[in-house]
């Protein structure tokens, strides 16, 4: 009780502090270093670059403010010489319980100042896709969070040292440690959640449900640990272990404590949202495993039931086999780590089945014994949270599964088989999935999708066939647009946030102008059917990939910051036409990049076909002065650059200034330099025409399976030129 009275008057104090009032106007303005200075989400979406990278930034920047301000304050009364009055007045422990509470409230005035603050300015900046939900969760989970764990943190190195010098030292060692060992550990960077991209034109629930994990993990953890510290607080004259035997004599004290810490280390234990894949890129144990005697798939299906607001999948799978080995066979499964799975059985007979512990590329193996009978058909049910790839922890957010987006690949979808060979007519399956009304289904492929059933909650039914033993499936609240280009039918799919952003691009007009040139120049993707061409807009992955009838584009690539790049084009459509070329340069052919000082790469082919494309659009005054020009005064430029005259120089600098250096070069190099050696060969061997045709033998040839890279070497070979002919003078 007399805490409860205390606390309007601690927190009074504070908050006439002049101190108190410099760190909130310092955290008030610290999401600033996250516009110019640190910049831990490397993609180029809006909400990057313009949300999560400010909100990051804050927290870092807040919580070491807010770390400093409570060592000081937990200081003052030892600083001022008054502690034994003080001590005599009102007990260290109950000042403790005053204290603390009165620095979080203020941290929590601090957060809505922060948060109303920024709000006009991250609208204005980031414009008609901001979202007012990303902006609360990312402020609250991404920087509001960091200042009660930084808090607690600090307050509870004071409580055990009792001194503010140690006091700051344990706290910078604390915070270095998750900026630096810890960055890429997303359960263990407390400061600095693990955030790679946020996702403008779709949901980014997955992502923020994994910083929301952590961030809870680590405040049960460092609350357990204060209870801990609490504990240890100096009181009639007794040293640290005299007083830490005091204070337990209440056993509810070290129960609290202990039971936080169990907490924190049971959530660190058995989080649902990452799985334990072997960690050897190399392993290859579940394609080892042999084929099943005697045993083929006939055929196959699926009804998928995601949950949009939980973000979980369940779900039923039916195979049908052939069993003419006349014995028991042990059929395996990949499946996703998160999931469970129940009624399992064959002919309608309960069947034994095991799920593996050893993970691998984001699969666990489940193994069900078949009967010997000859047609079996095996069904199962299961359930879950799809967990992602330990190796890609630190770029969470491929597993969004909301009302908004999903995409489910393979054994996320249904359970992928592993070890049965397909039948006569391969793998035919038929899979339904029930969602949201407003969410179109996309299957990655030939296949189409079509409405099976409307329900009265507002879902629909969706269902198509497909021939394989797994498969990938999108589905999202996306825009249509069918274009005629190039002979082919081209279904040009992206989010409906988005659609103010593709208009003013003209993405339609960049569509049918890239296809028919590219197409007519150099010849059809192999990855069409020849007659349509699936084109899906992905929440961002960090890159796209083609199959049979489909190509993926990542997000990143049509965000307004990107459009607006003028190394790629002058306009927001012609970094679209930029972006499309790639379908040819790029995943059309591959590339190796594995020297970062050559200049060339996919982009430099890219670069070049872009303006041939604006040349025909525009004219050769307009391509000369946003192309050729441009290129030319960025070489001229790189070739006067200190570090590249000086290369020695470059090596005495610290490691990330150099990175941040050999970017920016090797950006210029491919971009920029290559372009304008391609059109130098142009120059030497003929003109337009003569590279058109080179460019197309290129584009067409048949490449070695064992390094089916389109490189330099093979360029210069075609235009019968060396390295030394494309020097620029």
């Amino acid at each position: 009780m007399k805490a409860l009275f205390l606390f309007p008057l601690e927190l009074g104090r504070l908050l006439q502090s002049r101190l108190t009032w410099l760190i909130v106007l310092l955290t008030l303005i610290s999401p600033v270093t996250g516009l110019v200075l640190y910049k831990p989400a490397k993609a180029s979406t809006m909400l990057t670059l313009y949300l999560a990278n400010p909100a990051i930034a804050g927290g870092v920047v807040g919580g070491i403010l807010f770390g400093l301000l409570t060592v000081f304050e937990l200081d003052r009364v030892s600083r001022s010489q008054v502690n034994v009055l003080m001590d005599a007045a009102v007990s260290p422990l109950a000042m403790a319980l005053v204290r603390m509470p009165a620095l979080l409230a203020a941290a929590v005035l601090t957060m809505v100042l922060t948060m109303l603050l920024w709000l006009p300015i991250s609208w204005g900046i980031i414009g008609s896709i901001f979202s007012i939900m990303d902006y609360v969760l990312a402020y609250l989970l991404l920087m509001g969070l960091a200042f009660p764990l930084s808090i607690l943190a600090a307050a509870a190195a004071y409580q055990f040292t009792q001194r503010a010098d140690l006091s700051l030292v344990l706290f910078a060692a604390f915070a270095a440690l998750s900026l630096t060992v810890w960055a890429d550990n997303w359960q263990l960077c407390w400061l600095n959640p693990c955030v790679w991209a946020l996702s403008d034109d779709f949901s980014n629930f997955r992502l923020f449900r994994s910083v929301a994990w952590m961030r809870l993990t680590w405040l049960a953890a460092l609350a357990g640990v204060w209870a801990v510290s609490y504990l240890c607080i100096r009181q009639y004259g007794k040293g640290f272990f005299g007083s830490l035997i005091r204070n337990m004599r209440r056993a509810y004290r070290p129960v609290i404590a202990l039971a936080l810490l169990a907490c924190s280390g049971t959530a660190y234990a058995v989080q649902p949202l990452v799985d334990h894949s072997n960690s050897d890129q190399m392993a290859m144990t579940f394609y080892e495993i042999p084929y099943a005697e005697s045993v083929v798939c006939t055929g196959r299906s699926a009804q998928v039931f995601p949950d949009t607001s939980a973000g979980s999948i369940s779900g039923i799978a039916s195979y049908q086999f052939q069993n003419t080995s006349g014995q028991e066979q042990n059929i395996a499964f990949g499946v996703n780590p998160g999931y469970t799975f129940s009624n399992v059985q064959a002919n309608g007979e309960d069947v034994p089945f095991s799920v593996s512990d050893y993970q691998e590329y984001n699969e666990a193996m489940l193994e069900v014994t078949i009967p010997a009978e000859g047609q079996i058909e095996l069904t199962m049910a299961y359930s879950g949270f799809p967990q992602e790839s330990y190796n890609m922890s630190t770029m969470q957010g491929s597993k969004e599964i909301s009302s908004q987006y999903l995409c489910l690949e393979n054994s996320v979808l249904s359970p992928r088989l592993i070890n049965v060979l397909p039948g006569e007519n391969g793998y035919p399956s038929t899979i339904e999935i029930t969602l949201p009304g407003s969410m179109t289904v996309i299957p990655f492929g030939s296949s189409e999708a079509e409405v099976l059933a409307e329900h009265d909650n507002g879902t629909k039914t969706w269902r198509y066939e497909v021939n394989s033993a797994g498969g990938i499936l999108y589905a999202g609240d996306y825009v249509q647009e069918v274009i005629q280009a190039g002979g082919m039918t081209i279904e040009f799919y992206y989010g409906r946030k988005h659609q103010a952003v593709m208009e003013g691009a003209r993405a339609v007009d960049a569509v049918k102008a890239v296809v028919d040139y590219c197409t007519e120049h150099y010849g059809s993707l192999s990855f069409g059917t020849g007659e349509t061409l699936k084109l899906i807009q992905s929440r961002v992955v960090g890159g796209g990939y083609a199959a049979n009838g489909a190509s993926l584009m990542d997000e990143a690539d049509f965000t307004a910051d990107n459009l607006g790049n003028t190394s790629k084009g002058g306009s927001f459509g012609e970094v679209m036409i930029h972006e499309l070329v790639h379908q040819w340069w790029g995943l059309g052919n591959m590339f190796d990049t594995w020297d970062a000082t050559s200049p060339w790469s996919a982009e430099g082919l890219t670069v070049y076909t872009t303006y041939r494309i604006v040349k025909e659009l525009y004219g050769k005054a307009y391509a000369q002065e946003h192309y050729i020009d441009q290129w030319q005064q960025a070489v001229d430029d790189y070739y006067l650059d200190f570090y590249v005259r000086y290369p020695n120089y470059l090596a005495n600098l610290p490691e990330d200034k150099q990175l941040e250096i050999m970017e920016n070069l090797t950006y210029v190099r491919q971009y920029c330099e290559m372009p304008l050696k391609i059109l130098k060969a142009e120059q030497l061997i003929g003109g337009e025409e003569a590279i058109d045709q080179i460019l197309n033998s290129l584009f067409n040839r048949e490449p070695d399976p064992m390094f089916p890279y389109l490189t330099y070497q093979n360029f210069l070979d075609a235009c019968g030129l060396t390295e030394e002919d494309l020097n620029l003078d």
